[in-house]
């Protein structure tokens, strides 16, 4: 059984770029990618998250290396996308994780702040989907791309305005981006995490909204962020998930479940 489940999700071989992959939520999935046997690209502008990121990788026997990048420039991540072809050989897997929030409330939002939440989590996935989808196609790569949703995306949430907007978006585009891109065997997904305790959330989790939260999670926790790595090696793999495209899987302990 364990051959069996080793060479269905086995990721030997392959290159995940991971966006966003210093913070906490991605760096797990970095961790989980290594784990199956890809070279794990971690992408974002903290050389020392990234560096403490490696060591554990390195010290579970993984692969990875760290590559600056900022996702509002699209010449930035085609510079990304080609020092991780000359420096790795290749690319196969994408996960688009930056992003960034707050808790401003609605009439209180201002155009530029707007404008900024919207940049980085809707329009910086679509300038990696691009770059790197540009070289999927062009090589025949059949690769992955995981982009991070949100519950909020799913069900407007109080407190997170624009974040909501933002992610509602990311899983839109996920679709059609999958149908767009199907005919060239590049499968688009979103992981959709509940409530996993992270920096762009804390600020928003005061005792009261944690107290909501509980209340309307049947699994009465939050969600760690190593529940994350199933998710991603069933996406990523295109033997585990070769017929996994455009969908939104949701990893919240029963979250979306519950109406009333």
């Amino acid at each position: 059984m364990s051959e069996f489940l080793s060479e269905l999700f086995s990721l030997d071989g392959k290159v995940a770029v991971v966006i966003g992959g210093t913070g906490e939520l991605c760096g797990a999935m970095s961790e989980g990618l290594a784990q199956a046997g890809a070279e794990v690209v971690l992408v974002g502008r903290s050389e020392e998250k990234a560096t403490a990121r490696m060591a554990s990788i390195e010290e579970k026997g993984g692969k990875s290396r760290f590559i600056a990048a900022d996702v509002g420039c699209r010449a930035a991540l085609d510079a990304l996308r080609d020092e991780v072809l000359s420096e790795c050989g290749r690319a196969d897997i994408l996960v688009n994780g930056a992003g960034v929030n707050s808790p401003t409330p609605v009439l209180d939002i201002t155009e530029d702040e707007f404008a900024r939440i919207i940049d980085i989590n809707l329009a910086g996935v679509l300038r990696g989907c691009q770059s790197f989808g540009s070289y999927f196609i062009e090589h025949n790569v059949k690769g992955s791309i995981i982009n991070l949703g949100s519950i909020s995306g799913l069900n407007p949430l109080s407190r997170v305005f624009t974040y909501s907007a933002s992610k509602g978006a990311v899983h839109n585009l996920s679709r059609n981006l999958a149908r767009e891109w199907a005919p060239n065997g590049i499968r688009v997904n979103t992981l959709v995490p509940g409530f996993f305790p992270a920096e762009q959330n804390r600020k928003v989790l005061t005792p009261d909204r944690v107290a909501q939260i509980m209340g309307h999670t049947p699994m009465e926790r939050f969600g760690e962020s190593h529940e994350l790595i199933g998710a991603t090696l069933l996406l990523a793999s295109n033997k585990a998930g070769g017929f996994i495209t455009g969908i939104e899987m949701v990893v919240d302990g029963g979250f979306n479940a519950v109406s009333i």
